[in-house]
């Protein structure tokens, strides 16, 4: 069933979890993904980049993301992730994308506060959700994992975004970052605990993929509530080609495909994910 994720933070908080948010690109990471939560009753984030339009329009992410949702029985909320253009971000709640994230970290605080609660005014009066972020979690194609463009999350300023904004959900930075490690990443646990002490809103980590499997555990017990998940699945799918050699081209997509669900369902078990049976998110 198709969802917003209000339902399922304010489960996950209850129950002290956290929720993949999986990064779809095409029809078949998007069934994966979705049938996987099926399968194992659990609530699925269905998120899909701003980045990855030239991949896919928006409107077929619309459409795939909506018809997958609404013929699963677990709760799917269906994502915008890194929305960074306010016309991207309209287009996508008009197209029925019951959540969107507002990306104006890299702005002034000022510029940031802005833009976000403008977006979160326009999402609200169409009941949609909306994630913004405050930090910058870096990116790269392969990072140290001691060096890379990160800036944490000042909780006295996180603060004074959320009260001033109205935005359902925070992405804060604690030390991840996007992409490739070489080595693991230091995590600031200390900051999470502030951050989680001093907001009323569900917290979320992006850049998640190679980030140790006691880390990103650590983080959902720790009060994250939704973990976002994109490199570690293209990255199991090439191993899993590489490995298997396949024959052709229908024995690469399955070997891509169940290297994705696995990905997924270990990631469920690692974030202490609980079942979340029809009904209980609408």
């Amino acid at each position: 069933m198709l969802v917003t994720t209000k339902e399922m933070f304010a489960a996950a908080e209850k129950n002290n979890y956290a929720i993949p948010a999986a990064n779809f690109f095409d029809l078949d990471s998007a069934r994966t993904f979705v049938e996987t939560a099926d399968r194992l009753k659990k609530p699925l984030i269905l998120a899909f980049a701003q980045a990855h339009m030239e991949m896919m329009s928006l409107e077929e992410a619309a459409l795939i993301g909506k018809y997958l949702a609404e013929k699963s029985s677990s709760p799917v909320a269906l994502h915008l992730d890194h929305g960074q253009d306010e016309a991207v971000i309209k287009q996508a709640i008009e197209l029925g994308f019951t959540s969107v994230m507002i990306d104006a970290s890299e702005d002034s605080f000022a510029e940031n506060v802005r833009r976000s609660k403008a977006i979160a005014d326009y999402a609200h009066e169409r009941q949609v959700v909306v994630e913004a972020e405050i930090g910058h979690v870096g990116s790269g194609d392969s990072l140290e994992a001691s060096n890379s463009d990160s800036i944490y999350t000042d909780f006295h300023e996180a603060v004074n975004f959320a009260e001033q904004t109205g935005v359902d959900s925070l992405a804060v930075s604690i030390g991840t970052a996007h992409g490739h490690y070489h080595g693991m990443p230091k995590i600031n646990f200390e900051v999470l605990a502030q951050l989680h002490e001093a907001l009323a809103i569900p917290l979320v980590l992006h850049g998640g993929s190679s980030s140790g499997d006691d880390n990103l555990e650590k983080c959902a017990l720790g009060g994250i509530r939704k973990i976002n998940i994109f490199t570690d699945f293209i990255t199991a799918a090439m191993q899993a080609i590489t490995a298997n050699k396949p024959a052709d081209y229908f024995e690469l997509k399955k070997l891509a495909n169940q290297a994705i669900a696995e990905t997924l369902t270990h990631y469920f078990t690692v974030f202490h994910t609980a079942n979340q049976e029809k009904g209980a998110a609408k």
